[in-house]
């Protein structure tokens, strides 16, 4: 008696813990520890009994009473051991099936998948890997997915039996799906290794699925997408992937989406940023140009006087939508400037009278116009 831990300690709750709060713990440590999730964690397993045999207790008024009162003294043998009443973890999950939102016994079959005799599992969720264009991104699409599935064998409607004959209880589990083996004191339940887990078996194989009960097709599935979805985001669509077994849902398809690279733009969240160069002389005296949405128009853009290289101007409202549709984003343009590589004499000319105008005015001597742009640029 001395060498068990205390149950209040083992859920990890205080003494005066409410009922709600007792359950949660111990639904919390069962789901951890539980046996299919750590297969051959002899440790696991100790904790998921332990916590159990303290749930037994802490959870009936009367036996948390006597606990709280006289110790494990008070309610020994009333769990585990001869005349406990828990011989293995099958009557363990029978015992405690609310805690897992099922009935009495119903969290055995939900967890080890028994239902009628035979195993009814969900089926897997297929992955698609969908690329969008900006310009989709931006505007929202619908495309159409072609994927390969299994799906119920049309011969023998999925039982795997050829048509005319049908499924046979197996032998060797009595059609449960599961055998009970010995392990110390307890017994473990685990997957039948004649039928795995179905419970049936087949004699006389389908010859269009070859007993498998399913058939590899290929089907179009459309999907939406609706504008301003994000490179990365995940959209599952359920019950388009692989087929349950013995009645079970069937699996979801996941589209996880990526957007391609964009010649123009580049995507900040919901904004956009590109880039335009200008002239000296639209940097100097400002200008207004034209600037590419991704609608396929133009939107007009001023480049204020006095202009500098690497300028950012915003276009407000001309990003992508957001996805929770209230409003855009904004395009912001970075400017950069066009410096000519060659000037005829006339050319410089001006620029070298520009300087002097500019110097005419009394300033402080400074680099001549030349000069500054070659100095902006190199």
């Amino acid at each position: 008696m001395a060498s068990k831990r205390d149950y209040y300690e083992v859920l990890g709750v205080g003494k005066n813990a409410s009922d709600g709060e007792i359950k949660k713990a111990y639904r919390k440590l069962a789901l951890a520890n539980h046996p299919d999730q750590n297969k051959g964690d002899k440790a696991a397993e100790a904790r998921f009994k332990e916590a159990a045999e303290a749930y037994s207790v802490l959870s009936d008024s009367d036996k948390r009473a006597r606990y709280d009162q006289f110790g494990h003294a008070a309610v020994d043998g009333q769990y585990a051991g001869p005349g406990g009443g828990f011989s293995n973890l099958e009557d363990i999950f029978s015992a405690f099936g609310d805690i897992f939102g099922g009935g009495g016994g119903g969290i055995f079959d939900q967890l080890f998948g028994r239902r009628g005799g035979t195993r009814a599992r969900r089926g897997a969720s297929l992955r698609v890997d969908l690329m969008l264009s900006l310009e989709e991104v931006a505007l929202g699409t619908r495309k159409t997915l072609e994927i390969n599935r299994n799906e119920p064998c049309e011969g023998c409607g999925g039982s795997g039996a050829k048509p005319g004959t049908s499924p046979k209880t197996c032998g060797t589990c009595g059609g449960h799906g599961q055998v009970v083996r010995s392990q110390g004191f307890f017994q473990v339940s685990q997957p039948c290794p004649k039928c795995h887990g179905h419970g049936q078996v087949v004699d006389t194989p389908c010859t269009q699925c070859r007993g498998s009960g399913v058939e590899r097709k290929r089907r179009s599935i459309t999907v939406s997408i609706p504008p301003g979805i994000e490179d990365g985001h995940v959209q599952r669509i359920p019950g388009e992937g692989e087929p349950g077994e013995h009645n079970g849902p069937a699996g979801d398809l996941v589209v996880v989406i990526g957007i391609e690279p964009h010649q123009v733009f580049t995507r900040h969240g919901d904004d956009l940023l590109t880039q335009i160069t200008v002239s000296y002389r639209q940097a100097v005296v400002g200008d207004t140009v034209d600037i590419p949405t991704l609608g396929g128009g133009t939107v007009a853009l001023k480049i204020p006087p006095g202009t500098q290289p690497g300028t950012r101007l915003r276009l407000r409202n001309q990003g992508l939508p957001r996805m929770d549709g209230y409003g855009k984003g904004h395009t912001f343009v970075q400017v950069q400037i066009e410096v000519p590589e060659k000037i005829n004499s006339e050319q410089e000319e001006l620029l070298r009278r520009f300087d002097e105008l500019d110097d005419s005015k009394g300033k402080k001597k400074r680099k001549g116009i030349v000069e500054r742009v070659k100095d902006i640029f190199q």
